[in-house]
């Protein structure tokens, strides 16, 4: 939790420059270019359900994948460098943000198309079984995917067919600037899950040991070959939209009250009852920091992708021709 916290303070630092989204000006040099949809505040819910996944599991992400890529052991520095756009990112900088993947890990890719990394999750997911694998596929997405049509296929496909999927919903409230339950009928992931005869479990996303369990549950029980199942991880997140989306849409009473409930400083204090001494709570946000801030330094080092880069991972037409 601490390296995802970590992670977006500096690439939204790193962002910073130009003439930003939502016509707002911000000055400085602009290392990472493009959207930054950063998950802060939500850091519990990857770190929870992260902690059950194998290497041999299989991920699939969203816009806001960051903290998933993290927890799912990609490298720290390797994500940075994507970002940045270099050639030794983990799309050689072709990725950037959006759309991060590290086969490595199980970590399938992250997606700019909301719930369309669901289908994907689900496909994956049927290869398994196809190929009787000892292993999951998990996807995360947010609560405004739960409108959108691949939702609704994927579930009925991965229920119609006993698949080894977890579905997360990280509910953050907000489906980019516009609040989702202003436009989501219904009582929500869980009861959309039940339709589909899917089990669901609900469970408070800002609090790490809570997210664990329930994960740990409902993994079990796909790995012992019931089926799919849903979380619905109810958090918050503590920025706007895009990492430079001040957010003035959204009520700042609302911000405060959900950032008491700051996940990392509710473990905090879960650790602290447990003997943890502060200073190694202290020691393990300050290490995480010094590892964030070496992989800026290689990453504005490191070089541009080649001009000839442009031509590869390119999808051929097999007519031997450019095709416009």
């Amino acid at each position: 939790m601490c390296r995802i916290r970590a992670f977006e303070d500096a690439a939204e630092e790193a962002s910073k420059g130009g003439v930003a989204a939502f016509g707002q000006a911000v000055g400085g040099k602009a290392q990472v270019r493009g959207p930054l949809h950063l998950s802060t505040g939500q850091e519990a819910v990857p770190a929870g359900v992260c902690a059950h996944l194998r290497a041999d599991d299989w991920l699939t992400s969203t816009h806001r994948g960051h903290g998933h890529t993290l927890a799912k052991g990609a490298s720290l520095e390797g994500m940075m460098h994507e970002l940045f756009g270099k050639a030794t990112g983990f799309c050689g900088g072709k990725g950037g943000s959006m759309h991060i993947a590290d086969f490595s890990v199980g970590m399938l890719g992250a997606n700019g198309v909301v719930a369309a990394g669901i289908p994907i999750a689900v496909g994956a997911a049927h290869s398994m079984a196809i190929q009787g694998r000892d292993a999951i596929a998990a996807t995360f997405f947010g609560d405004g995917a739960l409108n959108r049509g691949p939702l609704a296929e994927a579930m009925n496909w991965a229920a119609a067919f006993r698949l080894p999927v977890l579905f997360v919903c990280e509910d953050n409230q907000w489906s980019a600037t516009t609040k989702t339950a202003a436009m989501s009928a219904g009582e929500g992931a869980a009861a959309r899950a039940a339709g589909y005869g899917v089990p669901a479990i609900a469970v408070d996303g800002m609090d790490v040991v809570a997210v664990w369990r329930a994960a740990g549950e409902l993994i079990q029980e796909i790995r012992e070959g019931h089926g799919p199942r849903l979380l619905h991880a109810r958090t918050y997140r503590f920025k706007g939209h895009v990492s430079v989306d001040p957010a003035a849409y959204r009520d700042p009473a609302e911000l405060a009250a959900a950032m008491q409930g700051d996940p990392i400083a509710r473990v905090r204090e879960t650790l602290r009852a447990a003997g943890i001494a502060d200073d190694a709570i202290d020691a393990a946000m300050r290490e995480a920091r010094e590892e964030v801030a070496a992989a800026v330094a290689t990453a504005d080092a490191a070089p541009w992708p080649d001009a000839q880069a442009a031509f590869e991972d390119i999808q051929d037409t097999g007519s031997g021709r450019w095709q416009n």
